[in-house]
């Protein structure tokens, strides 16, 4: 008799399906009919058997053939998650070719560098918005031949040679699968497992980003070996949000659906993301902790509005429930006066696993979710290694870490200081190729088929990997007290009151901290507060919202060393947006452009001014631009003389 464990090895291996394609024709053979995909349009939710994702791929595969699109040719995708997106992914790899994914929000110098760089000769676009960034750059993008729209709204008045309806694309692949039909098959069976497939961006934390060549079996190897770490069935539900071209989208929208046969979901828009998801009562969901953050942020808004009794009643079962996690247990009393209802009402009564990653969350947040009975794990990865490679197990849950290895990942820590910490680095079944056309790269990241990840962390004596930030991230002060900044800002982002927060400090003589308010709340405290305000900017000037922040800083600075506790910040006029610069498309800051771009704002942090004033521009993604003129307040948590003499005592205690 099999155990679980083994049961999984054996359900988890492909054999000689080596290529998406030949997965995604097997599951077609075998169980036709079974769903495959839904996506909700207009209120409505429509299904996709097997045989229909099978058949949309065949149609676009044969019709690009015959359009002239060769192997090795690159085949992007620009558009929000829509099943046309993974048919065109699956169908770029029957052709031998290489898939792109292109971030929706990117704007069209990002759009431009991305096609140009991989020498595109196809765009698949989901709709007009997508195909105007394309149009409207024109003879900067020369290689892209086929411009394959999938929303014919609005796209009538456009005659540009190089634009097709995919509808269009289908039809010519029926006639030509009746007059071949063994063409598809042996395009199919012509896929090799050692062939490059996906091209996968990298987040671009200090520069452009790179396109990371990715091997299809390996990926498909990778993905078994999480499969078995965390086990999906046939049947399981998984509603797809975070983009498509993130590696872990591609994790699990594409090869783990494949591979475990779960029901992928499309959302109508992120708008109506968790009203989607509660629909469905999802088996398994991947959310960024910015994500995870919204929903509490969202549930900590509704306690505002409710009741007294209300309020006290969640106070009474949080308590009760973080009490029991504490002890390893749930408790019962808990579940039945809010859990259970608090789970339906977000969509997660029916989950079996949870996971977030892409950047790190705080453990605060982490713990809320587990206390309200959220199955959540921790991942950690690189786009580089096909994703992530660690997680935690089912009853191994340590807030503080990213878990264990998979079976086929190895970790080490090395040079190592006196406390342990060292660089984290790792080797995979995931290994990634090389960067496309920079050899040079890859020769610095990878030495003796180790990569060299640049995160700094350290093993529990149980085996799990912390991983504390970026090693060139961390930094010490000018009286030599060393932190980590993104440890601290995870902790002020548990906050409903903070959107964003960038820690400052190094080389100064103390930590101060641009935050940014996180405006649903905010908006909706300043109301209850009987507050007048018009917008972002003067909503976050509001002498009673920086009194109210300087609470919640306080309340973070308990949690801190005296040394890394935060003496000054300020609230910013605007929120960091990727399209700035300011983040990365995975919303990781890009703490150069922000040195950069505030850097009259973290002098003010840094001197005397009891304030600093703003005159600036700002650019919307229409193009459109804004004027803003205000006066930003320097706010003291702490006396800066207080916490120097602090560090000095400590620095020489030690």
């Amino acid at each position: 008799m099999k155990t679980a464990n083994e049961g999984a090895a054996s359900r988890f291996d492909m054999g000689d399906m080596d290529t998406f394609p030949k997965i995604l024709r097997h599951n077609a053979l075998l169980w036709s009919d079974d769903i495959a995909m839904r996506e909700k349009e207009f209120g409505i939710w429509s299904e996709f058997s097997w045989l229909d994702y099978h058949n949309r791929v065949k149609w676009l595969s044969l019709t690009l053939r015959d359009l002239g699109i060769e192997a090795e040719t690159t085949i992007a995708l620009l558009g929000d998650n829509r099943p046309e997106w993974v048919w065109g992914e699956v169908a770029a790899h029957a052709l031998c070719c290489f898939s792109l994914g292109i971030y929706q929000d990117s704007l069209h110098e990002e759009v431009a560098y991305l096609l140009n760089r991989s020498n595109a000769q196809v765009v698949i676009a989901e709709d007009e918005e997508q195909c105007d960034k394309l149009l409207e750059l024109g003879d900067q993008i020369p290689s892209v031949k086929y411009i394959v729209y999938c929303d014919p709204r609005g796209m009538r008045k456009y005659d540009d040679p190089r634009l097709i309806n995919i509808e269009d694309i289908y039809k010519s692949g029926q006639q030509l699968d009746k007059q071949h039909p063994t063409a598809y098959d042996e395009l199919v069976d012509a896929g090799k497992a050692d062939n490059i497939a996906i091209y996968c961006t990298t987040s671009g934390t200090t520069s452009k980003p790179k396109i990371v060549l990715l091997q299809g079996s390996k990926f498909i190897d990778h993905c078994c070996s999480y499969l078995r770490a965390d086990p999906r069935m046939p049947g399981d539900n998984y509603v797809s949000v975070l983009p498509l071209p993130w590696i872990m989208e591609q994790v699990y929208a594409v090869g783990q659906a494949l591979i475990a046969r779960q029901i992928v979901n499309f959302v109508e828009e992120q708008e109506t993301m968790m009203a989607d998801l509660r629909e469905i009562g999802p088996s398994f969901v991947l959310l960024a902790p910015r994500v995870w953050e919204g929903i509490l942020a969202d549930v900590q808004a509704r306690m505002m509005d409710s009741t007294p009794l209300k309020k006290k009643l969640f106070e009474f079962a949080m308590k009760r429930a973080e009490a029991a996690l504490a002890q390893g247990k749930r408790s019962t009393l808990a579940d039945i006066l809010l859990m259970k209802a608090l789970r339906d009402r977000l969509g997660f009564s029916f989950l079996k696993s949870a996971a977030t990653g892409g950047a790190a969350m705080g453990p605060d947040t982490f713990k809320f979710f587990q206390s309200i009975g959220v199955p959540l794990r921790q991942l950690y990865g690189q786009t580089e290694m096909c994703g992530a490679y660690t997680i935690h197990h089912q009853d191994d849950v340590d807030y503080d870490s990213v878990g264990v290895a998979f079976d086929t990942a190895e970790l080490q820590v090395i040079n190592t200081d006196s406390e342990g910490v060292g660089e984290v680095i790792a080797k995979t079944v995931g290994m990634f190729n090389g960067y496309l056309g920079d050899q040079a790269a890859f020769d610095e990241d990878v030495k003796e088929g180790w990569m060299h990840t640049g995160d700094a962390g350290y093993f529990k004596p149980s085996g799990h990997l912390v991983v504390i930030d970026r090693i060139k991230d961390l930094a010490k002060t000018s009286h030599g007290i060393q932190y980590s900044p993104q440890y601290i800002e995870n902790k002020l982002k548990f906050s409903s009151f903070i959107g964003e927060a960038v820690i400052l400090g190094k080389d100064k003589p103390f930590l101060s901290a641009i935050l940014c308010i996180r405006f649903s709340i905010v908006s909706k405290w300043a109301e209850q507060q009987g507050l007048a305000f018009t917008n972002y900017t003067n909503l976050s000037t509001l002498p009673e919202v920086y009194e109210q922040l300087t609470k919640e800083v306080e309340i973070v600075n308990q949690s801190l060393p005296d040394a890394q506790k935060i003496n000054k910040f300020i609230l910013l006029y605007k929120e960091l947006d990727a399209d700035d610069g300011e983040l990365t498309r995975t919303r990781k800051v890009r703490r150069g452009v922000i040195a950069d771009k505030y850097a009259d704002i973290i002098d003010s942090l840094y001197s005397d001014k009891p304030h600093v004033d703003i005159d600036t521009v700002i650019t919307f993604q229409d193009g459109s631009q804004s004027r803003i003129q205000t006066q930003l307040k320097v706010a003291t948590v702490i006396e800066s003389s207080v916490a120097t003499q602090s560090s000095i005592s400590q620095r020489r205690a030690s």
